[in-house]
């Protein structure tokens, strides 16, 4: 069973942060990061999608960052 989170974060080195635990963890990125304004707060902000094979069937209950 494949799953994906997409992680977002400020543009500051918060968001490596939060790629480089999800990889440390087993997550494998899927695609480019993405990169906006995010007008409503003034900032840059990024994105990037991640995946997991799991052995425990999906559940919406699950905590993905848990996994």
């Amino acid at each position: 069973m494949k799953i994906y989170r997409f992680l977002t974060e400020d543009d500051t080195s918060a968001f490596c942060h939060k790629v480089s635990e999800a990889l440390s963890k087993g997550w494998d990125l899927h695609g480019d990061p993405t990169y906006a304004f995010d007008a409503a707060h003034g900032v840059m902000r990024c994105g990037q999608a991640v995946t997991k094979e799991i052995d425990t069937p999906y559940s919406r209950e699950m905590k993905l960052g848990d996994q």
